[in-house]
């Protein structure tokens, strides 16, 4: 189901809305997006039009559940196991060495903006390769995996898959080493083993909001995400997030993001192929 035609107003107070949300900056043309993602969400509040869940969701408190609905059919969820590869190579090839010759004993790693788990999950099963390669080797990692959706989020900590979402990056001899096929359902899925899943606490984060809760980490992955995002609002992720790593600390971004414009508290370390921003 579809929402009706959207005025010019609407749509722009719907604009502001999610950006003070969430965010996101949609774009000046995107009623199509509007109309076809919140729909459902309109029809089953019993409303007719988009000016009419604004004002709800204006007097809705935060945390509200219209709110997180809206949130989470206005996010985009696209992820799949290892992505771009090159920032888990640099993670295991030169990160997780440096540590251990530095005689480091725990690194925390966050996986910023995590959707459905692929990402937290591949850096823990980078780990497991690592330790794998490494006997005696008994540094401990910790990983973070904030998301601002709740039902992504719960999909995430319960650790199953389709056949369709595991076969999205991630090598047969990888599956039959980290996840159990599911044989009590009836459809084909597979479960992440349980000491990859040990490894990654989920826990709701929006990024526009305060990350001193979260604690302080080494690593942080916040790929694909930035470009959602104003630039006002870039440059607070940015700032808050260099706040919380640790001094020489790292910042993964997507390939298509870059931080020079936004910030100057990261030195970018070339790695042939792809780069990671360390902290000054």
């Amino acid at each position: 189901m579809t929402l009706a035609s959207i005025s010019t107003d609407e749509y722009e107070d719907f604009r502001h809305f999610l950006e003070d949300a969430c965010g996101i900056l949609l774009g000046a043309n995107k009623h199509y997006l509007v109309q076809s993602r919140l729909g459902k969400v309109v029809s089953a509040a019993g409303m007719t039009s988009l000016g009419e869940l604004v004002g709800q969701l204006r007097k809705e408190r935060v945390g509200g559940a219209l709110r997180e609905q809206v949130v989470e059919a206005m996010t985009t969820n696209e992820t799949f196991w290892f992505r771009d590869n090159h920032p888990f190579r640099i993670f295991s090839e030169h990160i997780l060495p440096e540590c251990v010759k530095r005689k480091q004993r725990s690194l925390r790693a966050w996986s910023a903006a995590c959707s459905t788990g692929q990402e937290p999950y591949s850096i823990s099963m980078t780990v497991q390769e690592f330790l794998t390669r490494n006997p005696g080797t008994t540094i401990d990692v910790q990983i973070v995996a904030t998301d601002i959706s709740p039902g992504v989020l719960g999909e995430a900590k319960a650790g199953y898959y389709d056949a369709m979402a595991v076969a999205r990056g991630l090598p047969a001899d990888t599956r039959a080493r980290y996840f159990k096929k599911d044989t009590n359902h009836w459809e084909e899925r597979w479960h992440v083993r349980e000491d990859i899943r040990r490894r990654v606490r989920f826990t709701h984060g929006n990024l526009l909001a305060s990350y001193s809760a979260l604690g302080r980490f080494d690593v942080i992955f916040c790929r694909n995400v930035l470009i959602y995002f104003s630039s006002e609002s870039k440059i607070g992720i940015i700032r808050r997030m260099a706040d919380i790593l640790n001094p020489g600390g790292y910042l993964f971004l997507g390939a298509s993001e870059a931080i020079t414009q936004y910030s100057d508290a990261f030195d970018m370390v070339r790695c042939n192929p792809g780069v990671v921003y360390q902290k000054k």
